[in-house]
């Protein structure tokens, strides 16, 4: 077995790392998918998950896990990163797929969803406030477990298209007659005002974003001084045996490309987080037809490549597709099966107190100055 790797940071400003890799994949297990018959799912899980989460909890290496030890740390200041948008993804496609996306929860996004919340059972800050970026699409079922984990704490829906809007607002909020509308903290259907929370929860939506440094930016305005960040999204392993089969073929990719968890966590501090902390995991998903995988695969996103297909193709272009699909995914050892594999990459940091450069003139927002004087009348 592959042990976990570990990048630790010291003064660089890079991001800490701790992956797993194909070795912690071996022990698979049959889950249930709703809604879909016959569809049985084969999803890699982490053989001693508990000793893993407690290991990393007992080395104390500056994440929220160990959350006093992370209030002495110095905030790094944000290292260089390019501005320039991630070259595969067609903003305008990007785009039309938000508006377009249906007012569901994915069954994957549903899962990765529950494997980030066992996560928050080694945080020890309970946030006061908390905000769920995208709950229709990041997992409905998801946000009953955070609420249920933090019942006396604000929660603010945050989805930015009106049909999905309307759809958390439903979901999120209890009809007025249920005990729950007057008991706990309450849930408010738009975004927090800025600084207004001490968590924010975004499942699997930073990889579809064509601009994610700026939305790392508005997650971070979100959150007050001390507050955290949970995030999932897919990795640049996600889909590699239909990547693999469209190059054998000779066609277009057939997505945009992901990117690697380490850009994930220098984007975090550029955009200034602290220590951020990332892993990854890899699930196999098995399916018995290619009719069944592409259904998938259309609930899951679009292809926002530049480089895509430009026109619609035919029925025989499809046929030929299917075709491919059980000759090249199909595994023996799985009775036939397509197998498709998902890299799932996981990330948390903080939000630490602002600190200034100091220059010939320095300016400081009101907001900034006043997390800075909260902290130093802390540390007195």
């Amino acid at each position: 077995m592959q042990a976990p790797q570990r990048m630790m940071p010291g003064g660089t400003g890079k991001a800490q790392v701790w992956q797993r890799g194909t070795g912690w994949a071996k022990r698979a297990t049959q889950a249930s998918h709703s809604g879909c018959e016959g569809q049985a799912r084969q999803t890699a899980h982490w053989p001693g998950m508990m000793a893993l989460a407690l290991a990393r909890s007992s080395l104390n290496i500056g994440s929220i896990y160990s959350w006093q030890a992370t209030r002495s740390l110095p905030h790094l200041h944000p290292i260089p990163m390019p501005d320039d948008r991630p070259p595969t993804i067609d903003p305008a496609a990007a785009q039309r797929w938000a508006r377009a996306a249906p007012a569901a929860s994915p069954w994957l996004h549903e899962e990765v969803a529950q494997r980030m919340e066992d996560r928050l059972q080694w945080i020890r800050l309970a946030p006061r406030a908390w905000a769920h970026w995208e709950p229709v699409r990041g997992g409905l079922k998801a946000q009953e477990l955070l609420r249920r984990r933090y019942p006396d704490a604000e929660c603010f829906l945050i989805e930015e298209q009106a049909g999905r809007a309307a759809a958390a607002a439903k979901a999120g909020v209890a009809p007025w007659w249920s005990p729950a509308r007057w008991t706990g903290g309450g849930v408010h259907a738009g975004a927090p005002p800025d600084a207004g929370v001490q968590m924010l929860w975004a499942n699997m939506a930073l990889h579809q974003s064509a601009d994610p440094q700026a939305l790392i930016a508005r997650w971070h305005r979100a959150l007050a001084t001390d507050g955290f960040l949970m995030f999932s999204c897919l990795g640049p392993d996600s889909l590699r045996e239909l990547r693999g089969l469209y190059q054998a073929l000779g066609w277009p990719a057939p997505g945009h490309d992901f990117t690697d968890m380490h850009d994930w966590g220098d984007m975090l501090v550029h955009a200034g987080f602290a220590e951020p902390v990332m892993d990854m995991e890899r699930i196999v998903l098995t399916y018995e037809s290619p009719a069944r995988l592409l259904a998938e695969l259309r609930e899951l996103g679009r292809n926002l490549h530049p480089a895509r297909f430009p026109a619609l193709r035919g029925r025989q272009w499809k046929k030929r597709l299917e075709d491919a699909l059980v000759q090249h995914l199909a595994s023996p050892a799985d009775g036939g099966r397509l197998r498709l594999t998902f890299e799932i990459i996981y990330g948390h940091a903080l939000k630490p107190a602002p600190k200034v450069r100091l220059a010939a003139q320095s300016a400081v927002s009101l907001q900034d100055m006043r997390a800075m004087l909260r902290g130093a009348d802390g540390q007195r």
